[in-house]
């Protein structure tokens, strides 16, 4: 297949309501279980990417300034597996553009890999079939596996006995959920968090006694998740994804030593939450790796939801619902 020599793709972070935490294999991003989240229409990553035929090695720019340490070595590593796959040896300079805090628990790397994955492909001239592209973003970040897709996506994490099992962990849309949700995000901390998202999982994984349960526990959330999504029933999935989502902290908070995310401000919105839901409004809270705080409720009632987390807080409040998966803005020969 012919290379692009440029691309510029678009991608949007996604909320896992069913949580991903912990690799059975690091190097192949292939999780311990399954996960279901919902891609956000706000926050997006725009990623440019060019073939420089005369560089000797990659130039990666992350929201005007140049990439260093991790955050380079993430992205260089990811354009050699693309290289390798593609057969090619080409260079690139690559511009992201985030709108997203970067390392706060926003989901940051799941709309910048995906659109990574999207724009590299193109330009080096891999097939962009949304399953294959799907593997290939989650080699970059787990949930960008799910970011290709909009709306409600599940990502298998795929037999540990199949033949390939590369092959068999992929994102995909649950195509017959019948929910009209809304994300209200309270941002509480913008900054980077003390321990990284990585880091935080071969913890829990290696030392937390709660976390083979919980695993037990996220397996059956999931099924019921399903029957929920299909049925329309707010109420079911607003449950099912707050007691994942605290469940998967309090197994952080058991490891050795302890992984401490929520805050004094995290757990006042927590209790803002529960009493909104007191009151009669459906809404549910859940959180990723950081302080901040998501909550879900119906998008009638999303305004509602957002206008108490601003009196009762001094948090950036923002609404999201659902939104697209990974295009392509551009693209030229």
């Amino acid at each position: 297949m012919t290379a692009r020599e440029t691309a510029v793709a678009v991608a949007h972070p996604n909320i896992a309501l069913i949580k991903y935490w912990g690799k059975r294999d690091e190097n192949l991003v292939l999780p311990f279980t399954d996960s279901l989240s919902m891609t956000l229409d706000v926050f997006p990553t725009t990623t440019a990417v060019r073939l420089d035929l005369d560089a000797a090695a990659d130039h990666v720019v992350m929201d005007g300034a140049p990439a260093r340490g991790e955050v380079l070595r993430r992205a260089t590593t990811f354009l050699d597996l693309v290289r390798e796959r593609a057969g090619r040896r080409e260079r690139a300079v690559v511009d992201t553009r985030n709108t997203v805090p970067v390392g706060a628990g926003l989901a940051s790397s799941a709309g910048g890999f995906a659109a990574l994955a999207l724009a590299a492909a193109h330009a080096y001239g891999l097939p962009r079939d949304a399953e294959q592209l799907s593997r290939l973003a989650r080699r970059g970040s787990g949930s960008a596996a799910r970011s290709v897709f909009g709306g409600f996506v599940v990502w298998h994490a795929g037999d540990p006995d199949a033949p390939d099992p590369d092959r068999a962990s992929y994102a995909e849309p649950v195509m017959d959920a019948r929910l009209d949700a809304a994300l209200v995000a309270v941002v509480l901390e913008e900054g980077p968090k003390p321990v990284s998202s990585r880091e935080a999982m071969r913890r829990t994984v290696a030392t937390s006694p709660l976390y083979r349960d919980w695993v037990t526990d996220s397996r059956a959330d999931l099924a019921r998740m399903y029957t929920a999504l299909h049925d329309g029933d707010m109420a079911v999935v607003g449950a099912i994804t707050e007691r994942n989502a605290l469940g998967m902290h309090a197994t952080m908070e058991a490891a050795r030593p302890a992984v401490r995310y929520r805050t004094a401000a995290t757990n006042a919105v927590l209790g803002h939450v529960r009493r909104l839901r007191e009151e009669g409004v459906g809404a549910w809270a859940t959180m990723d790796a950081g302080p901040n705080v998501k909550v879900l409720c119906a998008c009638a009632d999303a305004q509602r939801v957002a206008d108490r987390m601003r009196e009762a807080t001094d948090a950036r409040v923002v609404v999201a619902r659902r939104g697209p998966g990974a295009r392509l803005r551009q693209a030229t020969a």
